[in-house]
């Protein structure tokens, strides 16, 4: 589809040499009498013929791509083999725009070729193409072969074979049990035509002009039409990317909860941002779910409400900030404290040393008020330029905004950018030695990372410490498709080491003060199970609140097709116990196609 996504489609296929695998290579070339595309596929998911010449194999064309750096057609075979662990559909990479049309029988004379998508760093599967094609059309206007069923039964429960660990860890020279692992099943029909029917949408269209539907509508199921990721080891099988070789302005925009009615068919592809793709040549009707954009409460007179929410890169130049405002009001009911990640500094991505994010702040705050909000106060410290990573130039940080008609701050000098925050204990309490601080910012932890925001607050006589947080992020982990099972997620080095830093500083304050009110918040950029999760709680330190829900509820992001959990805010065991503590995941922008941010807020509520 030509779209945004052609510039992301074009770094997959720059040419399929660049990041090939090394199998067998056969020096002379495999003639057509021997050679079928379930030959080339093989059973494994890398080609025994990687490598060779093979000579005039023949197929139907089920599908033409000619936008972005990927041009080229799939192939199928109209006369399958009968094992079903061998594809009968393969890439034919053209470069250019291909001079084949869907129902062409062809004969293709190329090298079949190994392609990673991403590049064989990022751990991804490999694509089986037939490359440097000299390709002749023998007939017009054939019946394309039927598209292969995708749904509930045929996938398997299981989601993929433990890769081999002589290869550390690679499932690609493992036999394909297409029966036994939905990996395996994909694979199975990687490059063939296969069709979904009456598919749920559980991520909603992007601004690449893709979504994802589920073939198992139980599976995981929240009730907003969504498939909650639980666990490592409870992985959602019936996930599939959906895009189209069709036009841009007439693929659907959805929402979590709709449906792509009757068929949506087209070749089964694989790519890098999200692995097993069904590329459509025919989409089904979209169906409309009506979901709406929950509302929490507004929090009573005794409870202090306690909010975290990332605003998504938020720079004065963004259109956005009327709907923030809005949300933040009617939504979320105006929370008496609100932790917001990513807000940037006064000029946005401009890199030219600008670090104050005063106009941002007061941009949003002006527009609060405007939606009938509160005049929120706020504090922040401004970090070094260019290091607390993000978009390059933009420095951004976390912020407290907080209502002083129902809450106040405890200004304490000497908080700065580079100064760690102390805990001290005065008169039996414990107390900040600045107020805001930032946590251990020399800490080896932060490098390149946001530094945690301390600050303490006062409602109805009771200090509560807040600690803001915006952990690092997941880039880097191999994907839940990659060739190695179970996949490395190396992002949690720095963000286990930033983990610790945070409950040690938790630790402190309650060392001094056992029954001090502590609340950490923020873009954890982890799972409530993750062991990120775990090490911010510590031995009771901190319990995440998100798990007072239940578990079909508990997401606040989704990615992939999978509902999960990145923002957390997690409590100190004197609110988790005796404070009726309530917790609310506000779901207004993960679910729909014009959000304005990708996280959902969210929103406690308790009484010190």
């Amino acid at each position: 589809m030509p779209s945004k996504r052609t510039a992301r489609i074009g770094a997959l296929t720059v040419a399929a040499v660049c990041s090939t695998i090394s199998a067998v290579v056969l020096t002379t070339p495999a003639h057509a009498d021997t050679v079928h595309i379930h030959d080339i596929q093989g059973t494994t998911r890398t080609s025994p013929l990687a490598g060779a010449k093979v000579t005039d194999v023949a197929g139907i064309v089920t599908g033409v791509r000619t936008y972005g750096s990927s041009k080229g057609f799939w192939l199928q075979d109209s006369a399958p083999d009968a094992d079903p662990a061998t594809s009968e559909g393969v890439f034919v990479f053209t470069s250019s725009a291909p001079k084949v049309a869907v129902g062409d029988s062809v004969a293709v004379t190329g090298t079949v070729s190994e392609y990673v998508p991403g590049g064989a760093s990022s751990g991804n599967q490999s694509v089986t193409e037939i490359t440097k094609p000299t390709v002749t059309v023998v007939s017009s206007g054939n019946a394309v072969p039927a598209a292969t069923v995708v749904d509930a039964r045929s996938v398997p429960n299981a989601y993929a074979p433990a890769g081999d660990t002589a290869a550390s860890g690679s499932v690609n020279g493992l036999t394909l049990e297409p029966a036994k692992y939905a990996l395996d099943y994909y694979e199975s029909l990687e490059g063939m035509n296969v069709q979904v029917a009456d598919a749920r949408v559980v991520t909603a269209t992007d601004p690449y002009s893709e979504l994802w539907v589920t073939v198992k509508p139980r599976e995981h199921a929240t009730h907003r039409g969504g498939t909650v990721y639980g666990s490592y080891t409870s992985q959602n099988t019936g996930r599939i990317q959906i895009q189209s070789l069709g036009a841009t302005a007439d693929f659907p925009t959805a929402n979590v909860g709709d449906k792509l009615g009757g068929t949506t068919a087209g070749p089964l592809d694989y790519n890098q941002f999200g692995g097993y793709t069904l590329v459509a040549n025919q989409l089904g009707t979209l169906e409309k779910g009506g979901l709406e954009r929950e509302t929490t409460r507004k929090q009573s007179h005794g409870e202090l409400a306690v909010a975290t929410y990332n605003v998504e890169n938020l720079d004065p130049a963004d259109a956005t900030f009327d709907a923030h405002a809005s949300a933040i009001v009617n939504n979320l009911k105006s929370p008496d404290i609100v932790s917001l990640e990513e807000i940037q500094d006064n000029n946005g991505a401009t890199d030219d040393g600008t670090v104050s994010a005063d106009q941002t702040v007061r941009k949003l705050i002006d527009a609060i008020v405007a939606a009938g909000g509160p005049a929120y106060d706020w504090r922040s410290i401004d970090p070094v330029n260019d290091q607390d990573g993000g978009e390059p130039g933009g420095n951004i940080r976390q912020v407290f905004l907080f209502n002083p008609e129902r809450v106040s701050f405890t200004d304490r000098a000497g908080g700065d950018s580079t100064t760690a925050v102390g805990v001290t204990k005065v008169h039996g309490k414990a107390q900040l030695t600045a107020s805001p601080g930032r946590i251990d910012p020399a800490n080896e932890a932060w490098k390149s990372s946001r530094k945690p925001l301390a600050g303490e607050f006062v409602f109805r006589g009771h200090t509560v410490f807040v600690i803001a947080n915006h952990l690092n992020s997941k880039g880097g982990d191999q994907g839940l498709t990659a060739q190695f099972q179970p996949p490395a997620r190396s992002s949690e080095v720095q963000r286990h080491a930033q983990a610790t830093a945070v409950n040690a500083f938790v630790d402190e304050i309650l060392k001094s003060q056992k029954n001090a009110d502590v609340i950490t918040l923020g873009d954890i950029n982890d799972f409530e199970f993750s062991d990120t999760a775990k090490i911010l709680e510590g031995d009771g330190e901190l319990w995440s609140a998100i798990k007072s829900l239940p578990k079909s509820e508990r997401y606040t992001y989704d990615y992939q097709g999978n509902a999960q959990v990145l923002d957390q805010i997690l409590v100190s065991p004197s609110i988790r116990k005796d404070c009726g503590l309530e917790y609310d995941s506000v779901h207004i922008n993960s679910e729909f196609s014009d959000q304005i941010s990708d996280h959902d807020p969210q929103v406690l509520r308790f009484r010190p």
